[in-house]
This record gives structure tokens, C-alpha cells and sequence, in this order.
């Protein structure tokens, strides 16, 4: 997720904190609850009806843009269709590997390296 976001260890945790290791989602969901004061965090649950994703760093290129609000979508879908243990378990492969109908996602993810199949050709910007 770290390659992904396009932030670097420094940036993360100035703008996007993790609210560190909990034994469950539900234990991880309460502490972030508790720590609603501090907007900097991967996820800012601060505002009453919106979940913010800070994690990622700000782009102006298309496909980057929307290969990130795919991802999103994939994460809140695996949230709401898998059990905790599913989610505990899931690695970053199998993740990637059930992702469909995200076109510029899976494309994005080959570019980077990050997906688990075949390598893309990709033009270089001048």
C-alpha cells in the first residue's frame, strides 16, 4: 500500500498515521473512534457522514486518479463482503488477484509492479 499511495514513510506519517495494531477490526474501528480529533490519519473519520482516505498523495494524471478511487472501492468492497479472519488473512496477491471490473486499477498495478500477473508496456513521459 506504501508504494501505492506514492507517499513516502515520512509523509505517511505526517498526513496519513496509522492508528497502529489492534487485535481485531472492531478493536482497530474504536480506536480510531476514540482519536477523532486528529484528521491526519490513514483513514479520517473526524467528519459526521464521510470516511476521508488521506493515505494517498494527490495526483493530476487521469489514470491515476481513477486507478486510486478503484482501489477504494476494492478495499470497501472486501470490507463489506469478507469476515474478519477472510480479511486477516487476505495477502496483498490474493487481493489484487479478485479484483474485477477495474480496468485502470489492474492496468496502474502492472505498471507499478504491483500486480501478480503480467508486466504492461508503458510509455515514459517527456
Amino acid at each position: 500500500m506504501l508504494k501505492f499511495s506514492r507517499r513516502t514513510e515520512y509523509s505517511i506519517n505526517r498526513w496519513a498515521a496509522r492508528y497502529g495494531y489492534e487485535s481485531s477490526p472492531k478493536a482497530i474501528l474504536d480506536k480510531a473512534k476514540k482519536a477523532s480529533s486528529n484528521r491526519y490519519t490513514a483513514l479520517n473519520l473526524c467528519n459526521r457522514n464521510t470516511i476521508e482516505f488521506r493515505i494517498f498523495r494527490g495526483t493530476l494524471r487521469y489514470n491515476t486518479f481513477i486507478s486510486t478511487l478503484e482501489l477504494v472501492n476494492c478495499i470497501c468492497d472486501t470490507a463489506i463482503n469478507y469476515t474478519e479472519d477472510e480479511i486477516k488473512k487476505l495477502s496483498w496477491s490474493e487481493f489484487v488477484a479478485r479484483i474485477e471490473d477495474a480496468p485502470e486499477l489492474i492496468n496502474y498495478l502492472k505498471e507499478k509492479k504491483l500486480y501478480i500477473n503480467d508486466e504492461i508496456d508503458v510509455e515514459e513521459d517527456v
